[in-house]
C-alpha cells in the first residue's frame, strides 16, 4: 500500500480516525459507493459507522482515476495538485461555497493523493447534458462573484506559486491542441455543424495570438465553471462549487463566459440573456470592492468564449472514452462554438 491509500479499498479505520481527527478506536466501520461522473478522478461516498463519537454520518473521497490516462492527463495539467492545493491555501479564505474539506494530501509524484469532503447531500449535480435554467445559471453567478471579487487584481495573488504551473500548461495548450483538433474534427465530424469546424480551423491557425494575450485585472479562477461541476440544493437554493482541480490565475469574465456558453442549452435564450447575466455579474463584483473596467471586462468576455471550445477539444481527447462523454463533449464544443460565432469573437483577437 502506497503511504497515501488511493482507493477506499486501501482505508483502514485507524487511517479514517486520523485524517477525520477523531479519537482512536471510535470508528467502527464504513463501507463505500462509487458516485459522479468525473473521467478525471473516482469519487466515492463513504458511509461512516461511529462508537460514540460524534462524527459525519457520511464523507465523499476524491482519489486518482483508476484509469491510466486520466491520471497521466492529470499529472501533466498538474490537476490533482490543484485541487489539492485550493483546498489547502484559499477554500478556508474566499467565500464561494465548496464543500468542507476534512483532510488534504497529495504525494510527491503529484498522481497519488486522498481528499476527505463534506457530503452536500440532497444536493444534486447540475446536468450538462440538459443545460441549466436561467435561475440556475444566476444561482451559479453569484458564486462566480463571491470567488472572484476578494483577489480580483491582488498583489496577493503572488503568495502563491502553484498558481505559475498555469503558464506552463498554457504552453501545453499551444503545442498539443492543433493536432488533437484533428483527432476532435475525426471523431465528431458527422455531429457537428460545419461551420463550427470552419471557425475551429482559423482559430488553431491563430492559436499563438490567442495565447498571447495579456491577461488582465487576474484573480483566482474555477477554470471548468459549468453546470455539471455544480451542486443545486433544491430545499435550500443553495450553489456548491466542486471539482476544483482546474483552479488557478486567470480572467473572471472567463469563467462567467464558459458558464454561460456552456451551460445554457438553447442557443436563441442564451444570446439574448448573455448580456444581462454578464451585467450582473459585474455589478456584485463592484458591489464586492473589485474595481471593474466595464470595457475591458466586456471585450474579455468575448474573447474568452473560445474556453469551452478549448475545453472539450482537450478534455475529449485526454481522458477516458465513453459514450455520455462522447456526447458531453460535443454539446460543450456545440454550445460555446455558436456563442463564438454570434459575439465575432475570432474578431476580439
Amino acid at each position: 500500500m502506497s503511504a497515501i491509500p488511493t482507493h477506499p479499498d486501501q482505508f483502514d479505520t485507524a487511517w479514517l480516525e486520523s485524517a477525520l481527527k477523531a479519537p482512536s478506536g471510535s470508528l467502527s466501520g464504513f463501507s463505500h459507493e462509487t458516485i459522479g461522473t468525473g473521467q478525471m478522478c473516482d469519487s466515492f461516498r463513504i458511509s461512516l459507522e461511529w462508537d460514540g463519537h460524534d462524527g459525519p454520518e457520511h464523507i465523499v473521497a476524491k482519489c486518482p482515476s483508476t484509469n491510466p490516462d486520466s491520471r497521466q492527463i492529470a499529472k501533466t495539467l498538474r490537476n490533482y495538485l490543484f485541487e489539492i492545493s485550493w483546498y489547502q491555501d484559499l477554500a478556508d479564505e474566499i467565500s464561494v461555497s465548496c464543500p468542507p474539506c476534512y483532510h488534504a494530501e497529495i504525494a510527491e509524484n503529484e498522481v497519488d493523493f486522498a481528499l476527505l469532503l463534506g457530503d452536500m447531500s440532497p444536493a444534486r449535480q447540475g446536468d450538462q447534458l440538459k443545460g441549466a435554467t436561467l435561475d440556475m445559471i444566476q444561482a451559479a453567478i453569484r458564486e462566480a462573484a463571491k470567488l472572484h471579487a476578494p483577489l480580483w487584481d491582488s498583489p496577493r495573488l503572488s503568495d502563491y506559486p502553484w498558481f505559475n504551473y498555469g503558464s506552463a500548461n498554457k504552453e501545453l495548450v499551444r503545442t498539443l491542441l492543433p493536432g488533437l483538433y484533428q483527432g476532435f474534427k475525426d471523431r465528431y465530424r458527422e455531429r457537428l455543424a460545419p461551420e463550427i469546424f470552419k471557425m475551429g480551423d482559423e482559430f488553431i491557425d491563430r492559436i499563438n495570438p490567442y495565447l498571447d494575450q495579456p491577461l488582465t485585472t487576474p484573480t483566482v479562477v474555477h477554470g471548468d465553471f459549468r453546470i455539471d461541476n455544480l451542486l443545486f440544493n433544491a430545499e435550500s437554493g443553495a450553489v456548491t462549487v466542486v471539482d476544483w482541480q482546474t483552479v488557478g490565475l486567470g480572467s473572471g469574465p472567463g469563467d462567467i463566459a464558459y458558464l454561460i456558453g456552456t451551460s445554457i442549452a438553447d442557443p436563441k435564450i442564451r444570446a439574448a440573456e448573455e448580456g444581462r447575466l454578464f451585467g450582473a455579474y459585474l455589478d456584485q463584483l463592484a458591489e464586492q470592492g473589485a474595481e471593474i473596467d466595464l470595457d475591458a471586462n466586456r471585450l474579455a468576455y468575448r474573447r474568452s468564449a473560445f474556453s469551452g471550445f478549448i475545453m472539450a477539444i482537450f478534455a475529449s481527447m485526454n481522458v477516458e472514452r465513453t459514450e455520455r462523454g462522447d456526447e458531453m463533449f460535443a454539446v460543450m464544443a456545440e454550445r460555446p462554438a455558436q456563442q463564438i460565432l454570434d459575439l465575432d469573437s475570432l474578431g476580439s483577437f
